[in-house]
Parts: structure tokens; C-alpha cells; sequence
């Protein structure tokens, strides 16, 4: 199994969760993130003063799928996210060992 985050700019997630949908992905969580990346913050003008920003917000975006599911997850994602601006975001897998459904105690590919 394997867990499937990425950080988006927040205008693009409810394309995002669209397009996860679309390739059966019936969970998922966000939360709110602020960060930067290579071109640092953004510097913006608000009533003739210059105000910068270090960190800009973003949407961190997790889903734990099976081994078979991670490049159709990971394609959703990149589709549905990018705008070809700076600042799109990223992507990342991650191994998950264990998964436990609290509620019914399933574990495993049958806890997803």
C-alpha cells in the first residue's frame, strides 16, 4: 500500500477531488498548508506599500491506495492540479506498512 500526498494551490481542489473520483478513490484527506518552494514568497502591494510573503498558502492533499492504484491516483492528480504557473505544487509517494479501519478493525487493502 501507499500514500499519495500532494500540496496544490487551493483553487484546484474540488478539480482535484473530481478527478479523483473519476478513478474510484472514495477517501481522502485535506487539510490547509503554507509553504514555499524554489521561488520562495511573493511580494504583494496593498494600498502603496509592499507587503511580502514568505509562505503562501496551499491544499495538502492525502490518499492511501493500493500498490496497483498509485500512477492512476498520481496521474489524477497532476491532470487535475496543474495550470502550467509557478506555484503548481507537488506530489510525493510514501510506503504505508499497516491500515486499520477503526471502526470495523479490517486491515489492510480491505481497510481502504
Amino acid at each position: 500500500m501507499k500514500l499519495v500526498t500532494a500540496v496544490i494551490k487551493p483553487f484546484k481542489l474540488d478539480e482535484v477531488k473530481v478527478a479523483l473520483q473519476g478513478v474510484g478513490v472514495t477517501g481522502m484527506t485535506v487539510t490547509q498548508a503554507r509553504g514555499f518552494g524554489r521561488t520562495g514568497g511573493h511580494i504583494e502591494i496593498y494600498r502603496g506599500k509592499e507587503y511580502e510573503f514568505d509562505f503562501v498558502d496551499k491544499i495538502r492533499v492525502e490518499i492511501t491506495c493500493t500498490d496497483e492504484h498509485v500512477e492512476e491516483v498520481i496521474d489524477a492528480i497532476v491532470n487535475a492540479a496543474r495550470t502550467d504557473t509557478v506555484g503548481d505544487g507537488m506530489a510525493w509517494v510514501s510506503d504505508v506498512e499497516h491500515v486499520i479501519r477503526i471502526r470495523t478493525n479490517e486491515r489492510g487493502p480491505e481497510a481502504l
